[in-house]
């Protein structure tokens, strides 16, 4: 080696090593401080807190599946409160009707929803932008009636839902009811992410990202652009409807106006809370979607609904880009910091 290369290894080194410290570093130390605090959470907390947070959970999966519809993929969807009906249903219905194993239900639901998502995809194929948010509405507002039709009574329970019963822990594990789905909520919530990062990051999702930013280039340059949309919209739907599954059993009952167009919202007000296109950010939406209008709520019953719409301005405005472009300049600063001191030193 040169005299002149040692000393351009020199200069590029600690550059190399912020960039390390600031991108895979910081990613897989904060992953790691994240899942010990969520592994231990739920024995510093009392029932009721741990059971929010298993809203939070299974809030997150089915944001996560919007984002990749929606972030990665770049089709709009007002219909994602369906595909979260879908999975609860089955659920309920399996385990209430057919006495079949709540867990066992739960990768049937999943199987279900990716079914639905992607039958729905053919069609919305030929639509685009306020087309395809116009026909996924269509979709939110036609389920919560199909629900109540009264040929489909003796399944869905009509009007007045589904009633259930989550099965306690296992093989007497020292755990209570609401700490044990916690924990199963929270391993499946685990498992969807860490999925959805390795199809964001392998070859499908780099095919899936080139049609969001030019379907035209990218079908000339070999992407079958219709099966990846239909395909991406089976996986969002069967990330929704495995957290409507969870839903059910978390919270033992289930109605046709627990599933309403304004549940599509709430996804989608998440999904812009968290950032779009930024995998962890949908737990920071899954948080913002249970707590704010229950804060809302305690400040003014009210003028909850207004005071909701206050916070969501507020933090859009101060936050365009979501939790994700906070978490960006953060790194950001960070980056610059080490620099300097990298220079001073």
């Amino acid at each position: 080696m040169t005299a002149e290369t040692q000393v351009t290894a020199q200069s590029v080194d600690p550059e190399r090593r912020i960039a390390g410290l600031t991108s895979g570093g910081w990613r897989c130390a904060a992953t790691a401080i994240a899942i010990l605090v969520a592994v231990v959470l739920p024995w510093t907390l009392g029932s009721f807190q741990t059971f929010q947070i298993t809203l939070v959970l299974f809030y997150a999966i089915a944001i996560l599946g919007l984002n990749i519809l929606t972030g990665f993929n770049g089709q709009f969807s007002l219909g994602h409160s369906a595909f979260f009906a879908i999975g609860a249903y089955t659920t309920a219905i399996l385990v209430e009707r057919y006495g079949v194993s709540t867990y066992l239900t739960i990768p049937v639901a999943g199987g279900l929803g990716f079914a639905a998502g992607f039958l729905f995809g053919f069609p919305a194929l030929r639509l685009s932008g306020l087309y395809l948010a116009l026909a996924t509405f269509a979709l939110s507002v036609a389920t919560p009636q199909l629900l109540k039709y009264n040929h489909f009574e003796d399944f869905t329970g009509g009007v007045q839902g589904i009633n259930l019963l989550k099965d306690s822990a296992p093989f007497d594990l020292p755990f209570s009811v609401d700490q044990w789905w916690y924990y199963v909520t929270l391993a499946i919530t685990l498992f969807a992410f860490w999925m959805a990062r390795n199809l964001i990051n392998s070859r499908t999702g780099r095919a899936i990202m080139a049609i969001r930013d030019n379907p035209i280039a990218a079908a000339t340059m070999g992407v079958n652009t219709a099966l990846y949309k239909t395909l991406t919209f089976g996986v969002s739907a069967l990330l929704t409807a495995v957290a409507g599954a969870l839903s059910a059993i978390v919270v033992e009952y289930v109605a046709p106006d627990s599933f309403t167009f304004v549940l599509s919202v709430y996804f989608l007000i998440g999904l812009v809370i968290g950032g779009v296109g930024w995998i962890p950010g949908a737990v920071i939406g899954g948080a913002f979607v249970l707590y704010v209008p229950n804060l809302a709520e305690g400040i003014s019953t009210g003028l909850a609904g207004v005071l909701f719409g206050v916070i969501i301005l507020l933090v859009i405005y101060l936050m365009p880009s979501g939790a994700a472009g906070l978490v960006r300049l953060g790194i950001t600063h960070l980056r610059r910091r080490l620099d300097r001191d990298n220079n001073k030193a």
